[in-house]
């Protein structure tokens, strides 16, 4: 293991790159050399080996591979919290691995991203870069103590990449089967999560379950319109109009005061 020692920079990130892989923690280490906003101060091999130096070396970012024996990378990640108590001293994770379907349980875990392997230089600027502007912000986490933690950004498989969404640019989701379809500006994006557990993490003063298959962002709902018989519809402002479910009638209502 290479250590270093060595005061705390606003802008260079003290960095434990985790992966049972030794040619891997190479490459890691050359990339890295080349970033000045980064400074090596360990590697380690397997989970247990880096909850130990998390503990020991207390770095600022870790680099961290998913699929490890043992102890893999979500549960090294789950257990950062018992290695380091205070939240503020908590190291911002970087998910590294060849694998793109743990990526709904990483951002679970608060990561800051998740980069698939062969990692590019670019690609790790990126995350570097989101790691630097949460560490800005003063805060270990995107999540506020003794507030829910709704989820504010969607990471989709796009190529040989996850593509960063913000909740702010979903205007509707839609269920299909065990995915859903988050539709943006100029398309759509499929996410491997059934639409109930989204549900439940997002935001109920931005977003409204309209119907089973279906929920809206509540600011492009521009009307309510009642089409007989007890149907109702949610209108969208030139769009096509989503019938409200009969169980989700009254949650809508409610929002138009009635």
């Amino acid at each position: 293991m290479a250590m270093a020692e060595g005061s705390r920079d606003a802008q260079v990130l003290s960095t434990l790159i985790v992966d049972d892989e030794p040619l891997a923690v190479e490459r890691m280490q050359v990339i890295c050399s080349r970033l000045d906003c980064l400074r090596i101060v360990g590697t380690a091999g397997d989970g247990a080996a880096a909850l130990r130096m998390i503990d020991a070396l207390r770095p600022e970012l870790v680099l961290l591979d998913m699929t490890m024996p043992e102890a893999d990378g979500l549960s090294v990640a789950r257990r950062i919290a018992d290695v380091v108590a205070d939240p503020a001293e908590r190291p911002a994770v970087v998910f590294v691995t060849a694998h793109d379907s743990f990526a709904v349980e990483a951002f679970d875990l608060d990561a800051v991203d998740y980069v698939l392997k062969p990692v590019a230089q670019d690609r790790l600027e990126r995350a570097i870069g989101r790691a630097l502007a949460r560490r800005g912000n003063g805060t270990a986490s995107g999540r506020e103590e003794g507030k829910a933690a709704w989820i504010s950004e969607f990471w989709v498989p796009h190529r040989s990449e996850l593509l960063r969404v913000g909740a702010e640019e979903v205007s509707r989701i839609d269920a299909e089967r065990d995915y859903v379809r988050l539709h943006v500006p100029g398309g759509s994006h499929l996410l491997l999560e059934t639409i109930t557990s989204l549900e439940q993490r997002l935001d109920p003063e931005k977003f409204i379950r309209v119907h089973r298959s279906t929920i809206l962002r509540r600011d492009t709902i521009t009307g309510l319109r009642h089409d007989g018989l007890g149907v109702w519809s949610a209108e969208l402002g030139g769009k096509d109009p989503v019938r409200i479910g009969r169980t989700y009638l009254k949650s809508v209502k409610a929002m138009a005061g009635r």
